[in-house]
Formats: structure tokens, C-alpha cells, sequence
């Protein structure tokens, strides 16, 4: 409260004493509702990093987008350190619905990095399952299984994940999980970053960029069926030529090649008043 609103607060006060009746009780401030998405993103539990981060994500809008409704199952590849779980669970949970979490397979028992991710993640959204639920964690990789029971998944959610796919040579792996394991009518959401289009499709996403075309026809292939672009996730400011790929920009503002350490003397201005990457927002189903 700024130091204007504390005066009038008190001069209000003051003048009911005066009048001889007590000031009203302030209301409290309501809990966000996870039984809304708009309750869910609105959460208190949420990281204050993850929040700064809503105008360029638009969580509410794509989720809508792409359709999400209480009580679905819901399959969220390679979520990470958890951005968009904690959204998604305690919706989920709040609403009789259930979460998949493929998370990314470790290359090897000296996969040290990896596990490590996997293991903040389990503590973290393993610790309140009166908020998030059960999130029910597999894996997604070269070798991995299926990401949920056959037919048993309402949408599946690629999230700024599908160039590493493609760095890794599983991209065509992550359509067929993801296809297998959607019931018919089931919709596919892909969130990615965007290369300028009709160009040649760089196979690898070497600066982190995928061209929409190029993600369709993959998705395509694999059986599904375009329903719906949306340009929510859209920055035009994004020239998309920046020296470490699309990591030059927030949130991970590298200032050097992968593997050296961070040059102190780079400027980030430059990158930082563009934002967030110009990211494509797909919506496909699994026809029926």
C-alpha cells in the first residue's frame, strides 16, 4: 500500500470513530481457484519467475486454445523444472482430472544432469498432493515406452521442446507417442519456436528454430490432422538472427557459444528489448 492510500485509509477510519461506529472489516483477499484455468494460472503457489513470464507465454489463452477442460488426462512432455505443471496439476487435480509427465529419459546411468532435473521435479510436485494431485511420471526418449495407456489421453502438450526432438533425431518418435496415446478425437497442443518461413527446414533446429510448415507435415505423418494456428504466442519484434540461436533471448539470455562460460562484456540490450521468441501455437487432432 502506498503512503497516499494508508492516509486515506486512515482519515476513513477517524471519521467513522468519530460518527460513533466502527470501520468495516477489510475484505481478505480471495484464493485463486484451480478449478478455473484462470484460477490455476492466477495461483499464489506459482514461482514468482514463472509469473513474470505470463505476457509472453499466455498460459490461460493457449490452454484454451486448445481446448483443456476439467477432468481431462492430460500428457505434458518433457515438462521440465515444471512451468506449465504448475498450472496444469492442480487444475487437474481440483477437477477429477489426471496428469502424465513424460519426463526426458537419461542417456545413461552417468546421465548426472538429467536425473538431477527429474529428481527437483519429483520433489517439488510430490510433496502437496493435496494441490497438485498424483502426477503419474514417465518418460519420453530413444528407448522409452509409451507415454501414457493407449487411448487413454483427452490432449497431449509439446511445449518449446520439439527442436531438441529434432536435435536429437526423435521428433517423428514424439509424434507417434503422443498420437498413440490420445483417444480418438484427442488434440495434440504444440507451443515452438518459430523459423521465417519457405526456407529449407533446418532438419537438426540447429538456432532452435522450426518452421510451422515443417512441424505440421511432421505431425501430419503421424497421423494427425491440422485443426487450428493461433498466433497468441506470435512476436513480431523476433528477427529471429541472434548469435546463440534463439537462447540469446529471455529467459535463458546466453551470452556464449554452448559448453564456454558467459562473456561478461556481451550486451544483452539488444536481446532483451525484443523478449520472448516468436513462437508458433498448433492445434491437431487424432481423428476419430
Amino acid at each position: 500500500m502506498n503512503l497516499f492510500s494508508r492516509r486515506a485509509v486512515l482519515a476513513g477510519a477517524a471519521g467513522l470513530a468519530a460518527c460513533g461506529r466502527k470501520p468495516a472489516a477489510p475484505e481478505k483477499a480471495k484464493a485463486a481457484d484451480p478449478k478455473t484455468i484462470e484460477g490455476a494460472v492466477a495461483g499464489d503457489w506459482r514461482l514468482p519467475a514463472d509469473r513474470a513470464r505470463d505476457p509472453w507465454r499466455h498460459p490461460a489463452e493457449s490452454l484454451k486454445f486448445w481446448g483443456l477442460k476439467p477432468g481431462w488426462t492430460v500428457v505434458e512432455f518433457w515438462p521440465g523444472a515444471g512451468w506449465y505443471t504448475d498450472i496444469l496439476a492442480p487444475f487437474l487435480a481440483a477437477t477429477g482430472g489426471k496428469l502424465y509427465a513424460a519426463q526426458q529419459q537419461p542417456a545413461d546411468a552417468a546421465d548426472t544432469a538429467t536425473r538431477a532435473i527429474l529428481d527437483a521435479y519429483a520433489a517439488r510436485f510430490g510433496k502437496n498432493g493435496r494441490l497438485y494431485g498424483k502426477i503419474e511420471i514417465t518418460a519420453f526418449g530413444p528407448t522409452s515406452g509409451p507415454v501414457a495407456p493407449d487411448g487413454s489421453a483427452d490432449l497431449v502438450l509439446f511445449l518449446r521442446n520439439l527442436h531438441n526432438w529434432m536435435a536429437m533425431g526423435v521428433a517423428e518418435k514424439a509424434f507417434r507417442d503422443a498420437f498413440l496415446a490420445l483417444k480418438p478425437g484427442g488434440v495434440l497442443g504444440i507451443e515452438e519456436h518459430r523459423a521465417a518461413p519457405g526456407g529449407v527446414p533446418d532438419l537438426l533446429a540447429s538456432d532452435g528454430y522450426v518452421e510451422q510448415a515443417y512441424a505440421i507435415k511432421l505431425a501430419e505423418e503421424a497421423g494427425f490432422r491440422l485443426a487450428a494456428t493461433s498466433e497468441i504466442n506470435a512476436n513480431p519484434k523476433d528477427t529471429r538472427d541472434h548469435p546463440f540461436g534463439v537462447w540469446t533471448l529471455p529467459p535463458v539470455r546466453r551470452s556464449s557459444p554452448l559448453g564456454q562460460p558467459d562473456d561478461p562484456a556481451f550486451d544483452h540490450a539488444k536481446y532483451d528489448a525484443i523478449g520472448e521468441s516468436d513462437r508458433m501455437t498448433l492445434k491437431l487432432v487424432k481423428p476419430a
